[in-house]
């Protein structure tokens, strides 16, 4: 694959992270060292305004380094003059206390530095090998970390690729989807070779979330494209539908016990799912109008739990009768709930927004939950994936960590 252009590269990154949009400098910054970059720079693939955001010290550091991996162009020596100003003008906003609740279930949070700094790990993955892996999204690169020795090692994928969701296959082989570059991607660990599937439709930039279904054919989402595709590794055929919905975003995706594919449409207050052989969508339109999920998990009962990432808030649809409940997530409606997975029992989740993020246990037996405070912060768990052993792993995108919580079971 050629790369794209970097203008191009640089506008599917801002888009990823939120920041697309059309390029203004109509902004008034405040006077002072650093100012004039800013102005110059901030706003050559997003809206200067962006920056209003605000971050930590800690964070503005991190989306610099971010930033300056993907070709923005700050010298390096001027780095840290952006920065500072950056956080003196643009301090983080206020963001809910997290609320910490006991309960009767014992965890513990390892985190474990990602290789290369700003790296913006997106996905997790965990393997069948009981190793944990990355998307490196602004670094170019999957990573692998064995939780054991905590040795870890990265893969460079072509530039501009972005990558965002992976998988694992039977084989052992990685499957990603490339953000920014409009294709599928395939790792051989045992080489490094990688294999690329192109997006043949200028319409459908952004592959996002993936999964291999039970007969080996990968299937994933486009948010901006508002997509479902579906690519048969064996012949390299890949078919697109569009959603029913219009700018529906098509986002988190998951696989039920009978090997039907749901996913949550982040632009508005549905739930899908998909027929493997005709592509056709079904939607299931949840109840308040402002609900926006983000991701999914299923249960062993086929139940479908949500996290509305809008009104922090906790969802269950019932497939078969198309019930919804939903339960205020514990930190409250600014509290952002994000990755979500169902492990031993329960439903695990984090809340992305919350000081400090936290992670959430939620026991649908007696409807309670129990939260603990994740260590450094957490900074933002956009998804999460389950251990062989049933721990949660999670990728830190802010930190630059990747995660697991251990699960020790009842007090």
């Amino acid at each position: 694959m050629q790369p794209r252009s970097l203008g191009m590269a640089l506008l599917g990154a801002a888009a990823a992270l939120g920041l697309s949009g059309t390029a203004s400098a109509q902004m008034e910054l405040p006077p002072g060292p650093g100012r004039d970059i800013v102005a110059n720079s901030c706003n050559s693939c997003h809206e200067v305004e962006r920056i209003r955001a605000g971050y930590t010290p800690e964070g503005w550091r991190t989306v610099m380094t971010m930033m300056h991996n993907f070709g923005v162009r700050i010298a390096p020596d001027d780095l840290p003059v952006v920065t500072a100003y950056l956080a003196q003008h643009f301090p983080e906003r206020p963001r809910p206390p997290a609320a910490i609740i006991s309960g009767p279930v014992q965890a513990t949070i390892r985190t474990w530095p990602v290789s290369t700094p700003g790296s913006r790990p997106h996905d997790p993955m965990a393997a069948r090998d009981g190793s944990v892996w990355w998307t490196g999204q602004l670094a170019n690169t999957l990573g692998r970390l064995d939780p054991a020795t905590g040795q870890a090692r990265e893969y460079p994928l072509n530039p501009y690729t972005g990558p965002h969701g992976l998988v694992e296959d039977r084989d052992g082989n990685v499957w990603f989807t490339g953000n920014f570059a409009a294709l599928i991607g395939r790792l051989d660990p045992r080489t490094g070779e990688v294999t690329e599937y192109r997006i043949d439709n200028p319409e459908v930039p952004d592959p996002h979330t993936l999964l291999i279904a039970r007969d080996g054919i990968v299937w994933f989402t486009a948010q901006r494209g508002n997509t479902l595709g579906r690519l048969d590794p064996a012949t390299g055929q890949m078919r697109l539908v569009t959603s029913p919905t219009a700018n529906s975003r098509p986002y988190g995706m998951a696989l039920d016990s009978k090997g039907e594919i749901w996913f949550v449409e982040f632009g508005v207050n549905r739930i899908a799912t998909i027929d493997r052989q005709t592509m056709a969508i079904r939607e299931f339109m949840l109840p308040d109008a402002g609900a926006r999920p983000r991701r999914l998990a299923i249960g062993p009962d086929d139940m479908i739990w949500y996290t509305d990432h809008a009104r922090g808030f906790l969802g269950r649809l019932d497939p078969r009768t198309g019930e919804v409940k939903e339960w205020q997530s514990p930190s409250g409606p600014r509290s952002q709930p994000y990755g979500i997975v169902f492990t031993q029992g329960a439903v695990w989740y984090s809340e992305s927004a919350a000081a400090p993020n936290t992670m959430v246990r939620f026991d649908p037996a007696t409807e309670r939950f129990q939260t603990w405070a994740i260590p450094g912060g957490g900074d933002i768990v956009r998804n999460m994936d389950v251990a062989p052993n049933g721990n949660p792993v999670m990728a830190h995108s802010l930190a630059n960590w990747v995660g697991m919580v251990d699960i020790r079971g009842p007090q």
